[in-house]
């Protein structure tokens, strides 16, 4: 009865524990949040993957890498200003001024991002031809990770800013 006992407890927390890890769904790996990330050539879903030669799909490799080596201090420090503004938030003697001030440090970040995206995408673009413009037209957004925040629609707002969907 002891050793039955047991048995149940530990098979019973290793269910809890594995229903707790798939509860978030598919985790961040090497290809963005859930395995999606990706170019939009790069993408299987598109089936425009053969649209590009190896010599874009290099450049555009290669650009992206820029891109994100580029926004990486940026990126740290629009999380760093989101949790200083949800600590504000949560924070019942924080002054209306401290949060709005806050809020708009965030925005002028967000903005950054924006306009570094906008950016990405016109020297991105410089690299197809106009059917391949075309074809993959303006669905080739910035992908996961640029859309909704991890709030999930809730609380602070948008994310870092650009584009929806599983290109670029």
């Amino acid at each position: 009865m002891k050793k039955s006992m047991i048995i149940l407890g530990l098979v019973s927390i290793m269910v809890l524990g594995a229903l707790y890890a798939y509860a978030f769904g598919p985790g961040y790996g090497p290809r963005g949040k859930g395995g999606q990330g990706g170019l939009c050539w790069e993408s299987s879903e598109t089936g425009k993957a053969s649209a590009l030669t190896p010599e874009q799909k290099t450049k555009f490799q290669e650009l992206r890498q820029e891109f994100v080596d580029e926004t990486a201090k940026l990126r740290e420090t629009l999380l760093t200003k989101k949790l200083e503004l949800q600590s504000l938030w949560t924070n019942p003697k924080a002054e209306a001024k401290a949060i709005v001030d806050k809020e708009k440090e965030l925005r002028d970040l967000q903005n950054q991002m924006r306009d570094k995206g906008l950016q990405f995408k016109l020297e991105a673009r410089q690299f197809l031809t106009p059917e391949q413009i075309a074809e993959f037209g303006p669905g080739c957004g910035m992908g996961p990770g640029f859309g909704r925040g991890q709030m999930r629609g809730r609380g602070m707002g948008r994310g870092m800013g650009l584009g929806k969907g599983p290109c670029i």
